[in-house]
């Protein structure tokens, strides 16, 4: 019955089916076969039935039925498109006969697996969107597919499981909880994947999605992506814009890894270091023991020679010897003497060796602490660049902060753990404390994200949510657990990741719950008992710290503990049995511990005491969505002991240590006497000390305890087998050779820097070399392997070597003949494996596939790698070219990399012609040579190798970054560089480079690592001015760094383009800083930058003109000795700055500045009072000293200062502003001779008043043209004497007072004033040497009326206005006078003058006679010191100044309008005057005297520098 109902049922469902899509069912049979589509929605299909008359049927859709199961589909084979949408589908099946199912949409239903798609390899388009899926699998076979939409579902990682669908183009998985950048990234496996949706706008954000960056990292690690969350894409400047801020971050955290490395080796020196000074003690205890030690077994080496056993009876057995020991079958052992003092020597020897192993092993103590303080420095410098790459690859979204005591979170952090540590839990360990090293903030943007979306989630869904929620927050602590995971990979992971969740620690055999505690000797608990464990089975007698497991780590999180309860021991963690909490506690009290410790027998027993609370808990929490890592402390746990010795290192000290045991074993008998030490040697003192009668006689020589260098004599002892020079000079061993049997040598406790020398030692067996400077292993070991063939022990210990992890190694390499080394026995495995390692390794054909890649792109993964390291890992040549190997297989090959290779010499590589990425790091090359046929390589890194030069490099123009650290080289090759125009990144770090002087050629360089080298001199920064792309420079860890002065800004000064600077970013304020110091400073390496080159001893004459120059600091001054003139004219001077201490600068030029003084203004510190303001208004000559007008016969404030710039002779400062002569304190130039104030523009100086001479007692040349003078006040030109030149033109005086102290003028020019009555001109009289005067443009020379009246007063006038007076014109002046005179007394009508003849004198040209075509030849009367005088026409004289000064109203600032009328001579030191004619046209010219004028040769002009 049921059977009948069932089919009646599928037959309504079918009818419903063929009514829907217009069948008729009674035609069905036939109809049915020709239907291709079918659709039905919403109702009446509740199973899926009756397909099996639809066997053609290509698209099916069911949109809204109740079906559960995909069935009855096997009768449609040729379907390519099914719909079954908002169905409650629970699983994906029934599709195994269809095999041509192109597209397939399953959205909107029930799905929790992807699976059962196999046999659908057609598939390209699948839709699983609003489902349950949590997991992406089950998609392997579907390589066609095209289009997957998989939103709105649980998922949490993406995997490699879209790896094998290389043909997507379309993903969207919007609406799922993805969280983590690193899953993201994986899509870049998927080549043609063209659209991502991450956050469509009709489902929710991806938790990554409201991270920052999401977009820049998501089209950076996909660049053939077009569009995002329906965001177009595909534009060229979208794709550079992401990949250059990916480009800037890889930049940035580089920087950041280079600096936590740079600080490991800071940490490492710093340890060294005190390693050293804990060294000296021992050191020195050791080497006085074995001083008398030495000189003991001297005494018993006197034996008479006939007693002494030959050599070569020494026995081979001896295995162990501690410092300072010899075997007792030593020959020099073998004496005949008092057998009582026999004794009493080796009683002592006993007692010396004693001590010596008690001191040894203080050596090995030390050793130990200081590699285990390196090696916690280590751990810390790879926490931190841990860290940092996990930022990088989260791209910002997780970051740690470390933290420091000014941070109030660090401050709490301490305080929180300190709180929860319990004296009596680890009483019985002698800790008494803990000391916190180091405090990390954890920021992890998607976990709080997680944390705070499943807070707010579940406090909503309480019936009654608790407004007091914080009171279930707890920081509890967190230890990984030592028997299952690694510490540190732990802690990175949970703070990456967060923690695991339950079914995780299931998987990994752990509880089902998170374990934490709020007491830090429950967490430590397990760590403890696993280090005591470990230090019960290991070999611990040399450790010397008895707190196996004092250092550190927890991680403190933050927990919503929310509804939580106790249980029990014993009860199992799990969820199903508390199902309403979200976490579960166990009480932790004393009796419990107490027994869990006594379970253990190696447990320590902790205690509690009369503290123990029911805050003492372990905490299990079951959602690792409710705990959030905030914090990552480091500490240490402070012994009794540390407290006692605040400065102990963990070693015990020990009575051995006790010098004064020392002291009781050296004072012990028989004490020997002090022997005079040898300073050289001959044959009678060989003979005297060895006891011997010939020399060839001399078997055992003991020279120890001199002070001896050289030993050329002993090669003369053909027979010695026996030779010690231990404690004495000896920097080299080139006198010890060619003695074929020599058989043991004690070379220690000498100043030895290379056995370069050493020749011919064919039979020595045993060579002692400790406490010594060698330095170079590879270089000494050499020389050992080639003239000692026979060596069986060495002893190397106690030298400062380089690379001394490698040293033993070396020396085992190649001195395959060594039975012992270092006072311990070579083991074969040993030997073979360092005979292995020196033999190298040669590049080869095997080598390359091994270690070689075909890829084309470099792989997009934020990654510090090189482009070589992260290929080659990735696709190695192998796998591809292996099987058959091409004759062109090397051409495919782009990156190689051979790091820790052994490799000598880089050769085959001329095949490599397509090679981009290479690496040679960590081998023993020493020249960049086979390189030249891979033109295409892009980055090449040959770190920690032995490279001295460039040479190599020039063919690499396609090189982009360049890696050299760790190698050998001094400079920066010039010509090499220039030929790599594409190099951005450079490394040289940890070199030799004493300037960087070359790199000037790198203009493409956008990062400099240049730290740790010997960079000494400020001007080496100007060799970066050029390089304009530079953002990232390290200097650090270079003399230049310690020894300049404000360097970090210097820098910033002179590379205004820089971002980061020594691994920390440039600051706004440290620029603006820059440019107040610096800005406008003229340095010496200014100048060499600008000369091109810095010999400054040859400077005579510099010339800086328009360089914005604020300040001169040209120290040391001593630099500039030749430096004789300084043009400094169009710059921002406002004092003399640095140019007052230059010993011999005679002309100085700074016009065009706004100088103020000649030294700087002193800064104000407190602000100026009202007195002070009023006193900085009245006229002062020094600043700070105030005084009002000075009165008649002062000398001024300024004749008290020190004078200045002895040397100095010519000055030059118009155009400055200056309108107050007495604030430039000019008198403190005593030595000045000339002056020059002029202004030949509108604006310049505005002189108002003369003043502030009072010192220039020296002064010859003085010019104040085109001023605001009015009068001269009476201590004008007090103290000017001398002076010869005066040039007042184009000022505003009226009167000329106060000239009377100007005796020796010889030339006054005051033409363009106000003078207006003649009566002024008469007070020139007091002139008494003037012989050229000036005074055209005043109203008083209108009409040229005051000729006449100055050639009668002024006796010594030769030229007035420009015009010679001419012997004729001061006779007619004469007559008018004597003429005037007769008519005062005989009044009566006037004679013109124009009429007036006398005899024997030239007749007065009328006023429009022209000089035009007139010659006049030289040859007239010579006047005053040799001048040649002619006559012109002083009208046209007077209109040739108008017109001239009008023409050259703009001309040179030195020498202003008055160069053309004043037939302007030269500046001349001596007293002649220039020769004066007239052209053809009637202009005056004026001929140069022979003798120029030795300040000026070039026309008044300082002389070109």
């Amino acid at each position: 019955m049921s059977e009948k109902r069932k089919h009646h049922g599928d037959e309504e469902v079918v009818k419903e089916l063929c009514l829907a899509n217009g069948v008729s069912y009674e035609n069905i049979a036939h109809e049915g076969s020709n239907v291709s589509s079918l659709e039905i929605f919403f109702s009446g299909f509740p199973r899926m039935v009756g397909l099996s008359f639809f066997p053609r049927l290509c698209q099916f859709t069911i949109l809204g039925q109740n079906i559960k199961h995909i069935e009855g589909l096997e009768c449609c084979p040729l379907l390519r498109e099914l719909w079954v949408v908002q169905c409650h589908l629970t699983g994906i099946s029934g599709l195994q006969n269809c095999q041509q199912l192109e597209k397939l949409y399953l959205y909107d239903n029930q799905i929790c697996e992807i699976k059962n798609l196999e046999l659908q390899i057609k598939l390209e388009v699948l839709w699983l969107n609003n489902n349950c899926i949590t997991q992406i699998q089950g998609l392997n076979t579907l390589q066609n597919l095209n289009e997957l939409n998989l939103a709105d579902n649980n998922i949490e990682k993406i995997g490699h499981s879209l790896d094998p669908n290389v043909r997507l183009q379309n993903l969207n998985l919007s609406g799922n909880k993805i969280s983590s950048f690193k899953e993201l990234t994986l899509l870049a496996r998927l080549p043609h994947l063209k659209e991502l949706a991450l956050k469509d706008p009709t489902s929710t954000s991806n938790p990554v999605c409201l991270l920052c960056n999401y977009a820049t990292h998501v089209l950076y690690h996909i660049p053939s992506l077009q569009r995002l969350d329906t965001y177009d894409v595909f534009c060229k400047q979208v794709k550079e814009a992401a990949e250059s801020t990916v480009m800037k971050k890889i930049m940035y955290y580089n920087m950041r890894v280079r600096t936590a490395q740079r600080n490991l080796a800071e940490s490492q020196l710093s340890l060294m270091e005190r390693k050293k000074t804990m060294l000296q003690l021992p050191g020195e205890c050791i080497r006085t023991l074995n001083r008398t030690l030495k000189n003991l077994e001297g005494e018993l080496s006197k034996a008479p020679a006939s007693c002494k056993k030959s050599a070569c009876t020494t026995e081979e057995g001896t295995t162990h010897l501690v410092e300072g020991s010899i075997d007792r079958s030593d020959p020099a052992t073998d004496f005949s003497r008092n057998p009582a003092t026999e004794h009493e020597i080796l009683s002592k020897i006993d007692a010396l060796r004693e001590r010596l192993v008690l001191w040894t092993r203080r050596l090995d103590e030390i050793e130990a602490s200081y590699k285990r303080g390196l090696t916690q420095a280590t751990n810390m410098m790879e926490y931190t660049v841990q860290f940092l790459l996990m930022e990088l690859e989260s791209v910002g979204n997780i970051r740690l902060e470390e933290g420091s005591s000014k941070d109030p979170w660090f401050t709490s952090c301490c305080d929180l753990l300190h709180s929860r540590f319990s004296h009596s839990d680890f009483k019985v360990h002698n800790i008494t404390g803990i000391k916190i090293n180091r405090v990390i903030r954890i920021h992890n943007s998607a976990l709080r994200l997680c944390f705070e979306d499943k807070l707010h989630t579940l406090l909503a869904s309480e019936e009654s949510p608790s407004q007091n929620y914080r009171r279930r927050l707890e920081h509890l602590f967190y230890i990984p657990d030592p028997e299952k995971n690694s510490e540190r990979e732990d802690i990175l992971c949970i703070s990456e990741e967060g923690f695991k969740t339950t079914k995780q620690n299931k998987a990994l055999d752990g509880e089902g719950a998170i374990l934490l505690s709020n007491s830090l000797s429950v967490v430590e608990q397990p760590r403890i008992e696993h280090a005591l464990r470990q230090a019960s089975q290991d070999d611990s007698k040399h450790s010397t710290d008895t707190i196996h497991f004092r250092h550190g780590q927890i991680i403190v999180s933050k927990v919503f503990v929310g509804h939580s309860m106790p249980i029990r021991e014993g009860d199992p963690l799990d969820r199903s049995r508390y199902p309403r909490v979200y976490s579960v506690y166990r009480n932790v009290d004393t009796k419990h511990r107490i027994a869990m410790n006594e379970e253990r027998p190696n447990s320590t027993k902790m205690h509690t005491g009369p503290e123990c609370s029911p805050r003492r808990r372990q905490w299990f929490v079951f959602d690792h969505e409710l705990v959030l890592p905030e914090y990552i402390i480091h500490f240490e746990y402070i012994t009794t002991g540390d407290q006692e010795q605040p400065h102990s290192t963990g070693i015990d000290d020990t009575p051995f240590n006790n010098i004064s045991l020392d002291r009781e074993v050296l004072n012990m008998e028989p004490v020997l006497k002090p022997q005079p030490r040898l300073r050289s040697l001959d044959d009678k003192i060989l003979l005297n000390v060895a006891r011997a009668n010939v020399l060839s006689q001399i078997t055992v020589l003991n020279l120890h305890g001199n002070s001896l260098s050289k030993i050329k004599e002993i090669s003369r002892l053909t027979s010695l087998r026996h030779l010690t020079i231990s404690f004495n000079e000896f920097t080299h061993l080139d006198d010890i050779s060619h003695m074929p049997n020599l058989e043991f040598l004690d070379a220690s406790y000498n100043r030895l820097v290379t056995l370069e020398g050493l020749r011919r030692l064919g039979q020595l067996k045993q060579l002692d070399l400790r406490w010594n400077q060698l330095t170079k292993s590879k270089e000494d070991t050499a020389v050992l392997k080639k003239h000692t063939p026979a060596l069986l022990k060495l002893d190397t210990r106690y030298n400062p070597w380089i690379k001394a992890k490698t040293v033993r190694m070396t020396i085992l390499g190649r001195l395959t003949t060594l039975t012992h080394l270092d006072d311990t026995m070579v083991a074969e495995e040993e030997a073979a494996l360092a005979v292995r390692m020196a033999a190298g390794s040669k590049i080869n054909q095997a080598s390359l596939l091994a270690h070689s890649s075909t890829n084309s792109d470099r792989p997009r993964s934020l990654s510090l790698l090189s482009t070589a390291q992260l290929l080659c890992p990735l696709s190695p040549v192998t796998c591809g070219l292996s099987r058959e190997l091409e004759l062109d297989w090397t051409t495919k090959i782009t990156a190689l990399n051979l790091d820790s290779q052994r490799i000598s010499k880089l050769i085959n590589l001329n095949k490599l012609v397509n090679l981009r990425w290479a690496s040679f790091n960590d081998n023993d090359i020493s020249k960049v040579e086979g390189l030249d046929s891979c033109v295409k390589l892009e980055e090449l890194s040959l770190n920690n190798n032995s490279i001295n030069t460039l040479n190599g490099l020039s063919k690499l123009h396609c090189l982009n970054k360049l890696s050299l650290d760790g190698n050998q080289l001094s400079s920066l090759d010039a010509a090499a560089l220039d030929r790599l125009p594409n190099l951005a990144f450079m490394s040289v770090e940890n070199n030799y480079i004493i300037s960087l002087h070359g790199i000037q050629r790198v203009r493409s360089l956008l990062e400099l690592y240049i730290g740790n080298n010997q960079i000494s001199t400020s001007r080496d920064i100007y060799y970066l001015k050029g390089l304009t792309n530079l953002i990232i420079l390290d200097l650090y860890g270079n003399p230049l760094v310690e020894e300049l002065e404000n360097y970090r800004i210097y820098v910033v000064f002179h590379l205004p383009s820089l971002k980061a600077l020594d691994g920390i970013a440039v600051e706004v304020t440290e620029c603006e800083s820059a440019k107040d110091m610096f800005g406008g400073r003229l340095t010496r390496d200014m100048v060499a930058e600008k000369l091109g080159h810095s010999n400054y001893t040859d400077i005579t004459h510099l010339t800086l003109q328009s360089c914005s120059i604020r300040m001169v600091d040209l120290s040391p001054a001593d630099l500039f000795c030749s430096l004789r003139s300084v043009n400094f004219d169009h710059n921002h001077l406002t004092s003399f700055s640095g140019l007052i201490y230059l010993p011999n600068l005679k002309s100085l030029c700074l016009n065009y500045n706004h100088i103020e003084s000649i030294l700087p203004r002193q800064k104000t510190q407190f602000p100026l009072t009202n007195r002070q303001i009023l006193y900085s208004k009245v006229h002062s000559s020094g600043y700070g000293q105030h005084s009002q007008s000075k009165g008649k016969g002062e000398t001024g404030p300024t004749g008290s200062l020190e004078p200045l710039m002895g040397s100095l002779e010519v000055l030059h400062l118009s155009h400055n502003g200056i309108s107050n002569m007495a604030n430039l304190q000019l008198s403190r130039l005593t030595n000045l001779k000339a002056l020059f104030l002029q202004v030949s523009l509108a604006i310049g100086n505005e002189i108002s008043q003369v003043e502030g001479l009072e010192g220039l007692h020296q002064l010859r040349e003085l010019v104040l043209d085109r001023n605001r003078i009015k009068a001269l006040a009476d201590n004008s030109f007090i103290a000017q004497n001398v002076l010869l030149e005066l040039h007042l033109a184009e000022n505003r005086i009226r009167e000329l007072n106060h000239l009377d102290p100007l005796t020796e003028l010889r030339k006054l020019f005051l033409g363009m004033n106000k003078l207006q009555d003649i009566t002024e001109l008469d007070k020139l009289e007091v002139l008494p040497s003037l012989t050229e005067l000036s005074v055209v443009g005043n109203p008083v020379a209108k009409n040229s009326l005051h000729r006449p009246e100055m050639v009668l007063r002024l006796s010594q006038l030769q030229v007035l206005d420009g015009v010679m007076v001419t012997l004729e014109e001061r006779t007619r002046a004469e007559l008018i006078n004597s003429d005037s005179s007769a008519c005062s007394q005989y009044p009566g009508p006037s004679l013109p003058t124009t009429e007036i003849n006398l005899p024997g004198l030239l007749p007065l040209m009328s006023r429009n006679t022209s000089l035009r075509g007139m010659t006049i030849s030289a040859g007239l009367q010579n006047f005053m010191h040799g001048h040649d005088i002619l006559s012109s026409n002083m009208e046209e004289a007077q209109f040739h100044y108008t017109y001239k000064h009008k023409k050259h109203k703009h001309g040179n600032a030195v020498r202003n309008g008055q160069a053309d009328i004043t037939m302007r001579h030269i500046r001349r030191a001596g007293s002649n005057l220039p020769t004066t004619g007239l052209l053809h046209d009637g202009n005056i010219i004026t001929h140069r005297s022979q003798e120029q004028d030795s300040r000026f040769p070039n026309c008044g002009k300082p002389p070109p520098m």
